[in-house]
């Protein structure tokens, strides 16, 4: 269970989390180009432009960090290109841009501070406010997903994606609720998982690990990570580097799993020559995921579950994908909505 969620909702000034480790695998350089496919507040944009004379794309799905990002590109110099988009999309997003390839992606994945500490975006059980928690502010919203779902599948949700063992009497007791009137605010809904999850004082508020699960499942973004590390291994060139910050075990599954198995070559059949495995498309960076110092930790919390990996692109030519196979089995948003 990553604590982030808990920490950025105690407040405090957005600080890019494990950024010399960040730099040092990046390792940017003067007339290279790199995509911060999850801008944010710009921490990492700002450290790489300030590094080396290089170009950055930042893309980022909410619109409020674009706008908000305007300021750093009018210091830019003409480095710095903003795109309001999926990080999914970053091959397509350079491509458009007119780079058939880059040096390096990084992406740190999870919510921002910026949306957190705005109660209208519905994200936070600690300030109440409309229950959204949607990204782009497209598609359904966590409302419409708390309507609609079967309580098996929010069960599903709550357990797997906010690991909370009491995930069964969290969607019977939103079902029970539902059946009475609409829960559209995050504190109606705080207040219903309170009821059944219990905590004691200094622990995690109950309603931590359910908006978790809530929030992952409306913006859909394990899948987004998975087809990101796709779209990454497509558009860097050879030796362009990856660097991915996690802070759900979740998260770093996926990212392990997909460098770990394009980190080798593919399993060869035994009826078929050896020459048949492709070669590896990555070479690891990191065996084991590079985590916060204590120091650090003192002063930047959120940093406490972040983990980091990094590989270097081979020359391979991508490998087929298909982002299905590096996630949980879980109905999908669309599924849900359906009914």
């Amino acid at each position: 269970m990553s604590d982030r969620s808990a920490d950025i909702a105690a407040g405090g000034p957005h600080i890019p989390v494990l950024l010399d480790a960040v730099l040092a695998h990046l390792a940017p350089r003067s007339g290279e180009i790199y995509i911060d496919g999850t801008f944010g507040a710009g921490g990492y944009t700002r450290a790489i432009l300030n590094t080396a004379g290089c170009n950055v794309i930042g893309i980022d799905r909410d619109q409020t960090a674009i706008a908000q990002g305007a300021g750093l590109v009018s210091q830019s110099g003409g480095r710095l290109t903003l795109t309001q988009d999926r990080f999914s999309e970053l091959d397509s997003v350079a491509r458009e841009l007119g780079h058939e390839a880059v040096d390096g992606v990084v992406l740190d994945i999870g919510v921002s501070s910026m949306q957190l500490d705005r109660a209208e975006r519905g994200f936070s059980f600690r300030l109440d406010g409309p229950l959204d928690m949607r990204m782009d502010r497209g598609g359904p919203s966590a409302a419409d997903v708390i309507a609609r779902a079967s309580e098996r599948d929010l069960a599903n949700i709550i357990f797997i994606l906010g690991e909370e063992r009491h995930s069964r009497a969290v969607a019977r007791a939103i079902v029970a609720e539902r059946q009475k009137t609409t829960i559209a605010t995050t504190r109606a809904l705080a207040d219903i998982v309170s009821r059944v999850v219990r905590s004691k004082p200094g622990q995690i508020h109950p309603a931590t690990r359910t908006f978790q699960a809530l929030r992952i499942f409306v913006n859909e973004e394990l899948s987004e990570l998975a087809c990101a590390l796709g779209a990454a291994e497509r558009i860097l060139k050879e030796n362009g580097r990856l660097v991915v910050v996690s802070f759900h075990s979740l998260e770093d599954r996926i990212v392990k799993t997909f460098l770990a198995e394009r980190g080798k070559s593919a399993p060869v059949s035994r009826h078929r020559p050896v020459t048949a495995g492709p070669a590896p498309t990555f070479s690891l960076l990191t065996k084991k995921p590079v985590v916060a110092g204590e120091d650090e930790i003192e002063n930047n919390p959120r940093a406490r579950s972040a983990k980091l990996r990094a590989a270097l692109r081979n020359a391979t030519p991508p490998r087929g994908f298909d982002a299905e196979d590096l996630l949980p089995r879980l109905p999908s948003l669309a599924d849900v909505m359906r009914g």
